[in-house]
């Protein structure tokens, strides 16, 4: 299983229209591509010294190629979005993640 992690700073001036979009337009449509089969919305806890806030958006596919495919058919027009409505407002970075095993505790 690959992880595509994209973590993005938002500003606040812009959170709330963002947020919206996001949860409501944007990863739909990247799991719409058919890539992924899934994603989870993250907001991450620390804090900033350049202020806003900071979320990570995990999606998921089953194997490198469907993130292949994402990277050279959608990633560029769906990226471009983002730019446009919100530009110098967010401040985006992207990991790629293989899930090597997964661990499971006592749920107490």
């Amino acid at each position: 299983m690959i992880i595509y992690n994209v973590t993005i700073n938002i500003d606040e001036s812009v959170h709330d229209q963002w947020l919206n979009w996001l949860k409501t337009k944007h990863i739909d449509e990247v799991l719409a591509t058919g890539c992924f089969y899934k994603a989870k919305l993250i907001k991450v806890l620390v804090e900033e010294e350049m202020g806003g806030t900071t979320y990570s958006i995990q999606y998921f596919a089953h194997n490198n190629d469907k993130l292949q495919d994402y990277y050279n058919t959608y990633a560029p027009k769906l990226r471009e979005e983002g730019l446009r409505l919100f530009g110098d407002k967010m401040l985006a970075f992207r990991t790629e993640l293989q899930v090597m095993d997964e661990f499971f505790g006592n749920e107490n």
